[in-house]
């Protein structure tokens, strides 16, 4: 697998995928990571956790996620507290991490970025 920088993966849509085929090389995903700063691994999900000024903050940015991830057919587990969002990916028809979390989890980033 080509690894892509963050911002090409931001540009790139998420495909169907399914079978442990498409998942994502423990390599591969230690390659991600080092430039995903503000990412974890954590079993087999990408992790980030967000912190906001407050609620209103948190859910502007809950209902941005929300609308990227209907465009992208990926969805994320959340955890919304007041004033932070836990953002967990993960690929379950691959059995771990895909592309596709890595494309959402660049895209993420750009929308803290904004």
């Amino acid at each position: 697998m080509t690894i892509r920088a963050p911002a090409a993966l931001a540009h790139l849509r998420c495909t169907p995928l399914s079978g442990s085929a498409h998942r994502v090389s423990d390599a591969d995903n230690a390659a991600y990571l080092v430039q995903f700063t503000n990412w974890q691994i954590i079993g087999l999900e990408l992790v980030r956790d967000c912190k906001f000024a407050n609620y209103y903050q948190t859910m502007a940015f809950v209902n941005a996620l929300a609308f990227i991830a209907h465009q992208e057919d990926h969805h994320p587990d959340l955890s919304v507290h007041y004033n932070r969002v836990q953002v967990r990916f993960s690929t379950h028809d691959v059995g771990g991490l895909s592309l596709n979390d890595w494309i959402c989890a660049a895209k993420t980033d750009a929308l803290l970025a904004e």
